[in-house]
């Protein structure tokens, strides 16, 4: 037997690339070592002024830096009192953590299929979900696209319910001409490392009321009236009180040293990430195996991630095999998601089961998900689409 041109030839690319690569220069290496040198290392005026930055970018008027968007989740859900016997309509496509924060309530996560063009929540179906126990909407924006915010919003004033607003994915996105932090609801943002701006772990949450923002504050840090930066500053001490049952998720100012100047660079990133994703959907449009995410009309893209769906039915190789022959050819690769209701302890604990929501598990079983960062070049580009192409060729029928 000859052996097959695959096995004789070469990787398209001799060293990695890898998924993703975060971007940090000179100006963010110079703000720590300020911020080591001031000896005020965890939150203080740093992480304050980058909450001011931050609120600013996504149009919010309030923002509370916290340790990660999970974070931020819990807490909007906290600060809104979703608790034992409630229930929190939300999507199986997406990371845990979005699912998670809900069980932590000790509210039931109640799920809503996909569109399985876009991979965003089907709004269609909300309504049909909602019960006398449903007190919150969790809606994901899915990698860098909004959901149809204003259908979200009119359902949830219309049934009296909470907006939780799962922002992971979606910093720089825009909706009708408008930023993620001017809807009503709690806004939670990533800033983790794989992230279009990073501050190695951490997160954002927002929102435009002062008397939510101070709550999510005060919970943010264990529930306290004031601040240890307050507290040890020249006004004198002052004795704290403990005004909820908090928690430890603040940002601290070592984070904020890096998100200063992520944020400066937000906009000149999400250029290069555009025109990859420009090379990409050139190239991948004329490929029958894979299927493009579809991009809605009117928004904003923030371009976090570059998703294909491989028509397996069409190939002699599920998803994990054409990602392994991805990796084997040096190209990162990730999943964007594996759903979350077939995850063992929600099957375990809820009972749904495989058929319950079809686009989503669809989709689970197909994407993949293709490098895209700022760092990239050209020639990286060109080369992923050249072994994007090459495994195909490989696993066509």
């Amino acid at each position: 037997m000859k052996p097959s041109p695959w096995t004789l030839s070469k990787p398209v690319r001799r060293k990695l690339l890898p998924f993703h690569s975060p971007w940090l220069g000179k100006e963010e290496e110079k703000e720590v070592i300020d911020t080591l040198r001031s000896g005020w290392l965890t939150t203080g005026p740093k992480t304050k002024r980058f909450e001011k930055n931050f609120a600013d970018y996504v149009r919010a008027k309030c923002a509370v830096g916290v340790n990660s968007c999970t974070a931020g989740l819990h807490l909007g859900l906290n600060v809104y009192g979703i608790g034992g016997g409630d229930e929190v309509i939300t999507t199986p496509l997406t990371f845990a953590a979005t699912v998670n924060v809900i069980v932590h309530q000790r509210a039931r996560p109640v799920f809503v299929d996909v569109n399985r063009e876009n991979m965003l929540i089907d709004e269609d179906q909300i309504e049909s979900k909602i019960t006398p126990r449903t007190k919150a909407i969790l809606p994901v924006h899915f990698s860098g696209q909004p959901v149809d915010i204003d259908r979200i919003v009119a359902i949830a004033q219309r049934r009296n319910l909470k907006i939780v607003w799962d922002c992971a994915h979606a910093i720089e996105t825009e909706y009708k001409g408008k930023r993620m932090g001017e809807f009503p609801g709690v806004c939670a943002f990533s800033l983790y490392a794989n992230k279009n701006i990073t501050t190695g772990e951490g997160g954002m949450v927002t929102c435009n009321e002062e008397e939510t923002a101070q709550k999510l504050g005060i919970l943010a840090l264990h529930g306290l009236s004031k601040n240890a930066w307050k507290r040890f500053s020249k006004e004198g001490y002052r004795h704290y009180e403990v005004l909820y049952p908090g928690f430890k998720y603040n940002m601290f100012d070592i984070q904020a040293s890096l998100g200063l100047h992520q944020l400066k660079k937000i906009d000149s990133f999400w250029k290069k990430r555009k025109r990859i994703v420009e090379t990409y959907n050139k190239a991948f449009s004329k490929f029958d195996e894979v299927n493009l995410i579809k991009e809605k009309p009117g928004i904003k893209n923030a371009y976090y991630l570059y998703i294909l769906a491989f028509k397996t039915e069409q190939l002699k190789a599920g998803r994990d095999q054409i990602m392994t022959a991805l990796q084997q050819e040096n190209i990162g690769v990730g999943v964007h998601y594996r759903v979350v209701h077939l995850q063992p302890f929600y099957r375990q604990t809820y009972g749904f089961k495989p058929g319950d929501f079809p686009n989503a598990e669809y989709l689970s079983d197909r994407v993949v998900s293709l490098p895209l960062f700022p760092k990239m070049t050209e020639d990286d580009a060109r080369d992923v689409i050249k072994v994007v192409e090459k495994v195909i060729l490989r696993f066509i029928k």
